[in-house]
């Protein structure tokens, strides 16, 4: 009987390590570009839909305690640096770091430049938003399990800057000045 419940003891507690390997829910990711020779960084949590309904009055957003405004990620702020002044449809933004967050609503996104950084995600101080842009929202053609950023370099001194999760996807412009 012994033998059986060491057994028993060894294999729960391996398999109590195995499950600690898959590394975190929404793990630490970044996403990054140079453009001109400035850097432009985001560095987030990427949560993953897990069958879940995301967006829309019945998605998990709907239900956010901290809603209407969005961390735009998960765990800590998203944050957001540039080496480079910057203007994000209209919005100029000098180089330095910052907070990401979105406002979604049906049919229009708000990307939110906050001047705050550092602290946890649901710690939102609209006192502190540098201002807040437009975003063009569509849909990705398969389904994005898990949240991810792009920053990609569209020649000169222009970007993008896009979000992508479940089968949305809102970006915005911005241009290195």
């Amino acid at each position: 009987m012994r033998i059986l419940t060491y057994t028993f003891l060894l294999t729960a507690l391996a398999g109590a390590g195995l499950a600690q390997q898959k590394g975190p829910a929404s793990p630490p990711r970044e996403a990054s570009v140079t453009i001109n020779g400035h850097a432009i960084t985001i560095k987030y949590s990427a949560p993953s839909v897990r069958g879940r309904t995301i967006w829309g009055p019945d998605g998990i957003l709907a239900k956010d305690p901290t809603a209407p405004v969005w961390r735009a990620g998960a765990n800590s702020a998203t944050a957001f640096h540039t080496d480079a002044d910057l203007e994000i449809e209209g919005l100029s933004v000098p180089k330095g770091d910052y907070t990401l967050y979105i406002l979604p609503t049906p049919g229009k996104f708000e990307l939110i430049i906050n001047k705050q950084t550092g602290q946890w995600g649901t710690t939102y101080e609209k006192s502190q938003d540098l201002g807040r842009v437009a975003m063009k929202t569509g849909s990705t053609p398969s389904l994005v399990e898990q949240m991810r950023y792009i920053l990609k370099d569209d020649g000169g001194n222009k970007g993008t800057l896009t979000m992508e999760w479940e089968h949305v996807s809102a970006s915005v412009p911005f241009t290195v000045k």
